[in-house]
């Protein structure tokens, strides 16, 4: 088995791709096979009723439907295979492809293979979605028709079959994307940081390192890599880049790229520098998405997007859903759905964001991470006053907090439960965050079912205080 793909779209025609994975990113791959006259076989292990409705270009006569079993028998009469990212290389189900050579790769990369415009990537442990939208809104000011695509929850396959030859495309690649890169190729790619993450795929740091780097492996001088200087791990992956590298930083000076000065964003190049706008002006609170301004605005700016541009779509950019989202207020009570905090550094982010008396509802699926950081970082706030504590790290959370002298503690069997008790822990002036510092496996299809769960369960303890 190898990694692949063809050189263009017009080399699918007349090939049979099997497509394993029938959620979003698989049915938009097959959707988009179909439309460069490939056959396509679509698999899945759930049964049909549990799929959901699918698209109706799949009812084609070139679209075989296979749910409900494992595609052992389809792997012989296909050309190759064509897999979501939430089925790793190592799964059991690919191994009659590695037996038979077939050539297996993601549908990101596949997806970019049937692209001929402008791709910008955007990975990172944290901060992808927000600095992938923040671009969107930029290139979109800039007078660029612009899909914002890829982890952010809409396939890259979805885009391209949508997508005018002079658009652009923007991507949000997680590190399940890269381990089938085969020959993505971005005109412009970021990498904003790295903290251990999917530590149970991955199996090590420095295979989690391996795969971030690996977003750059097919670009070269005339291509544009946004690092940043502040992220020792990041900073030392440039000797190994070949594209033009541009930085930014919260913290210092940067040779080319977007830095803070004075408590403003500042874009540098070729020794001049021109201020974009003031952080106080930034309506997405915390660092973090200083962090990721600054990273947005280095990659417009080296994307040639004008200054006036880049600050005027940071100042009007109100931020994503999932990420620090206000929810509504019950008795004085602030309620903050922050879903997208799936590992502990994305949490942490948010601890340091608060400013008022804080209880945290925490846990979720297990990825094999330490929250000895995490429980460190509730300790120094200053803002955490309690915890509550749900889903299968409950009690690894708890341990964390217990040995770091936070006792404040209370555990719940369910997330309705976990609201109500933090609704009990608060005081008038207080918030409620939400910010689970694990994935949603564990009870939710996904950080943004588990998102909206949430607020629907803050929405109905507010409608009973009424």
């Amino acid at each position: 088995m190898h990694q692949g793909g063809f050189t263009d779209r017009a080399s699918y025609r007349g090939k049979t791709a099997l497509v394993i994975g029938a959620a979003r990113s698989g049915t938009a791959a097959a959707e988009l096979l179909l439309s460069l006259g490939a056959r396509v076989i679509l698999s899945d292990l759930k049964p049909r009723e549990a799929l959901g409705e699918l698209p109706e270009a799949l009812n084609s006569p070139e679209c075989t439907l296979s749910f409900g079993r494992t595609p052992d028998t389809h792997f012989a009469s296909c050309d190759f295979v064509v897999i979501s990212p939430g089925i790793p290389l190592s799964s059991p189900v690919l191994a009659p492809a590695r037996e038979r050579g077939l050539p297996v790769f993601g549908e990101m990369a596949f997806a970019a293979s049937c692209w001929d415009g402008s791709l910008v990537a955007v990975s990172g442990t944290n901060g992808k979605t927000t600095t992938v939208s923040l671009l969107g809104e930029i290139f979109t000011q800039a007078g660029r028709i612009t899909h914002v695509a890829g982890n952010i929850g809409y396939p890259l396959s979805a885009a391209v079959i949508r997508a005018k030859e002079d658009d652009l495309l923007v991507a949000e690649v997680s590190s399940f994307q890269l381990e089938t890169v085969g020959g993505f190729h971005p005109r412009s790619a970021a990498l904003l940081n790295i903290t251990p993450d999917h530590l149970d795929r991955h199996g090590s740091m420095k295979a989690y390192e391996d795969l971030k780097l690996s977003l750059f492996s097919n670009m070269g001088p005339q291509d544009q890599a946004v690092l940043n200087m502040d992220d020792p791990t990041v900073r030392a992956m440039a000797p190994e880049i070949k594209a033009d590298i541009r930085w930014f930083s919260s913290s210092g000076e940067v040779p080319e790229g977007a830095m803070l000065t004075d408590g403003w964003i500042v874009l540098k190049s070729r020794g001049e520098t021109r201020k974009v706008c003031e952080v106080s002006a930034l309506k997405i609170p915390g660092r973090h998405n200083v962090e990721n301004a600054l990273a947005a605005a280095a990659t417009a700016f080296g994307m040639g997007v004008p200054a006036p541009v880049i600050a005027y779509a940071l100042k009007g950019f109100k931020g994503v859903e999932h990420r620090i989202e206000y929810v509504t207020e019950i008795r004085g009570v602030r309620f903050l759905n922050d879903s997208k905090g799936t590992n502990p550094d994305s949490t942490i982010k948010a601890v340091e964001s608060m400013k008022a008396p804080t209880i945290l509802i925490a846990g979720g699926y297990d990825k094999d991470v330490p929250f000895d950081t995490l429980a460190k970082s509730v300790i120094s706030s200053g803002s955490i006053r309690g915890a509550v504590l749900t889903g299968a790290t409950r009690d690894k959370i708890r341990n964390a907090l217990t040995e770091a002298g936070f006792a404040a503690i209370v555990t719940a069997p369910d997330l309705k439960q976990a609201v109500i008790s933090a609704m009990y822990m608060a005081e008038p002036g207080y918030n409620v965050l939400f910010s689970p510092a694990c994935a949603s496996f564990d009870m939710f299809r996904d950080y943004e079912e588990r998102g909206r769960v949430f607020k629907q369960l803050v929405l109905e303890l507010k409608q009973g205080e009424e």
